[in-house]
């Protein structure tokens, strides 16, 4: 297994964010894979075609994402934690610019197993890999980072609830596949046959990003990270769509509403899983919230809807499976 031993003081520090050139390298991963999220489908159908065409008329570029994007393999320095929460874009692309020929060369070859070829023995690797994520920012991700943000930080409110009610172990398991807390200070970060690595005062930060299974990011010895899979983008709500009943009842938005606050969400969750816009979400809430079936509580700056008990009970007994030995109410 894969493990981090993680001190105290490190622990301590350890937070949760978002980074811009990271939703890039998942966006251009799922280009690639022209698979996306369940909440990123619309998205991907709109820009894949002219990746397509970018990718084809551009040896380089069809060859590192080729190299860099292999099974259970990303090249890492294309992906370096960011080392300010006020980082933006242009910030962590420079980082990338920066990396030098060597290491470039040496993760690429990492993923591929075999020598690099002769399209990426060009001197200028790192600024030419820096090209094509610029390209992927400002042709499919930059206008749609408002929302994509948004949604992102949604997710961080919730693992912090986590957090907060449940301990490190609660808001780390099961993060991203194969990743858990075993306790006194270690984090099972993969199952590969790897060393344990100490990680010891380097900060910890955990990346929400829409990618589907995430990857571990690293600037050894100084930062570290997870990116890991975003809840409210990874589901998807018409695998388990409310009972027929209940939306005879409820109404369809708020039977499926209902349904999806099966554990806290915020209205940003919502909304990214429905469809539907703000406005029409929060007038939803309300009235669930008048009814007693939902409650809510602030965490931080943002507020977390979840279902009551008679919610609960509501969802159960119109569900088609009742569990035995519940009698009338």
């Amino acid at each position: 297994m894969g493990i981090w031993r993680i001190g105290a003081e490190a622990l301590a520090r350890s937070r949760f964010t978002v980074s811009a050139l990271t939703e890039t390298v998942a966006a251009l991963k799922s280009l690639h894979a022209g698979v996306s999220l369940p909440g990123q489908r619309a998205w991907l159908e709109a820009h894949v075609g002219a990746y397509r065409t970018r990718i084809a008329n551009d040896p380089f570029a069809a060859a590192l994402v080729r190299a860099a994007f292999r099974p259970r393999w990303l090249a890492g320095f294309l992906t370096p934690p960011p080392d300010h929460p006020d980082a933006t874009f242009t910030d962590e692309l420079r980082r990338v610019r920066a990396t030098s020929l060597e290491v470039a060369r040496h993760d690429l070859s990492i993923g591929t197993g075999t020598p690099l070829p002769p399209e990426l023995l060009s001197p200028d690797l790192p600024s030419r890999s820096a090209d094509l994520l610029d390209w992927i920012w400002t042709h499919t991700v930059a206008s749609d980072w408002p929302r994509r943000r948004r949604v992102l930080e949604a997710d961080i409110v919730a693992r912090t609830d986590q957090l907060s009610s449940g301990g490190w172990a609660c808001a780390l398991d099961r993060m991203r596949p194969g990743m858990r807390w075993l306790g006194d200070g270690r984090l099972q970060v993969n199952t590969y046959d790897l060393p344990t690595e100490d990680l010891a005062d380097a900060p910890l930060l955990f990346i929400a990003s829409s990618t589907r299974r995430g990857w571990l990011s690293s600037t050894r010895p100084h930062r570290y990270a997870v990116v890991y899979p975003c809840s409210a983008m990874l589901a998807d709500p018409s695998r388990n769509p409310p009972p027929e009943a209940l939306s005879r009842l409820l109404g369809p938005v708020r039977a499926k509403i209902l349904t999806l606050l099966d554990a806290p969400k915020s209205p940003t969750q919502l909304v990214a899983l429905t469809g539907y816009g703000f406005g029409s979400v929060g007038g939803h809430l309300d009235v669930l919230l008048q009814a007693q079936l939902v409650g809510r509580r602030r965490s931080g700056r943002s507020v977390l809807y979840f279902r009551t008990p008679g919610g609960d009970l509501l969802v159960e007994l119109q569900s088609a499976t009742v569990p035995r030995g519940r009698g009338p109410v």
